[in-house]
C-alpha cells in the first residue's frame, strides 16, 4: 500500500530538520543544559563556548521554559508548538517578532548581559524571561 502524506507533515518535517540543522552549525557542537535546570528555569551553555543555543517551546499559552539563563552569545529559539499565533516581543524593545504560526519559530542571538523580559503581543499574559550571563 502506498503511504501519502499531506502537505501540512512534510512542511513540519523539513521545518523541524532546517531547525535542527541550523542549530548544529550555529553552535558548532552539541547543546549543552544545566542538569539542575527545571521545567520552569533552565540554564543552558557549552563550557567555555560563547556560541551556544536554546529553544524555548510554545505551548499550551506558555513559554516553556518561562525564564532561561544563558550566556551571553547564545541564540534563542522560539517555536510555536500551538494551533494558533503566538508572537514574542521584547517588554523593552530589543526584539520583536511577526505572528508565528503552528510550527514556525523566531530566533535571537543575546550578546550583552542582563534581564530581558517577553511577552506574547496577542496574549499579554503570556510572559517570559532570559537572563544573560557574561
Amino acid at each position: 500500500m502506498k503511504r501519502m502524506f499531506c502537505k501540512s507533515q512534510v512542511s513540519s518535517w523539513w521545518l523541524r530538520l532546517t531547525v535542527a540543522l541550523l542549530l548544529i552549525m550555529v553552535s558548532g557542537q552539541s547543546l549543552a543544559s544545566d542538569a539542575s535546570g527545571s521545567a520552569m528555569h533552565k540554564t543552558v551553555g557549552a563550557a567555555g563556548s560563547t556560541d551556544t543555543g536554546t529553544e524555548i517551546k510554545i505551548d499550551n499559552f506558555a513559554f516553556v521554559p518561562a525564564a532561561v539563563t544563558v550566556k551571553a552569545g547564545t541564540l534563542v529559539i522560539w517555536v510555536n508548538h500551538d494551533d494558533i499565533p503566538h508572537t514574542i516581543d521584547s517588554t523593552e524593545g530589543q526584539f520583536r517578532s511577526g505572528a508565528l504560526d503552528t510550527d514556525d519559530h523566531f530566533q535571537f542571538r543575546f550578546d550583552e548581559p542582563g534581564e530581558y523580559q517577553f511577552f506574547c503581543r496577542m496574549h499579554p499574559k503570556m510572559t517570559g524571561k532570559i537572563i544573560v550571563h557574561p
